[in-house]
């Protein structure tokens, strides 16, 4: 019997975590990489192209796929990160931590709720203040293992840089 049907059978619903063992094993990477999508996907809606009242509707379709297509991604990415930061949030950072950088509680509660105010607009810039911020989350959390870091270029359309550990 599979996974899947053994939970069918028992009548329980599949769930999905990160683990709370705790595993110890966080990275604040999958919510940079989601904001920097988050970010992309605002500079592909800024430089899509609206088609004109002539259009055809062939424009006005494939117009309409782009710019929806866009906005899901970019709402899926939204929430992606607010769930990578939660888990840093939730699960990693202890109250020592806290001592250290007392303003992170607010760092977390602005970043998340920047990742919202994405979703919820066309805001490039908060896109950007997004990226920025999960930055400065990535910068403390490898501080507080005791890690340098430096920045490396992405190497994507979207430019920027993402905040690794030093070698």
């Amino acid at each position: 019997m599979s996974w899947r049907a053994f939970l069918a059978h028992l009548r329980l619903r599949e769930a999905r975590a990160h683990c709370d063992i705790p595993c110890g094993i966080y990275d604040p990477l999958p919510a940079q990489i989601a904001a920097m999508t988050v970010l992309r996907m605002h500079q592909l809606i800024e430089g899509l192209e609206k088609p004109g009242p002539n259009a055809s509707k062939e424009e006005l379709d494939r117009y309409e796929n782009s710019l929806s297509r866009y906005v899901a991604v970019k709402e899926q990415h939204a929430e992606l990160c607010k769930r990578e930061l939660d888990i840093l949030w939730h699960d990693y950072f202890k109250p020592e931590h806290l001592e250290k950088y007392p303003d992170l509680h607010n760092l977390f509660w602005n970043t998340i709720k920047l990742a919202s105010k994405t979703k919820q607009e066309i805001n490039k810039q908060a896109a950007e203040e997004l990226v920025q911020s999960v930055q400065r989350i990535a910068e403390i959390f490898w501080e507080t293992k005791g890690v340098q870091t430096h920045r490396v270029q992405t190497h994507m359309p979207v430019g920027g840089e993402y905040v690794l550990p030093a070698a």
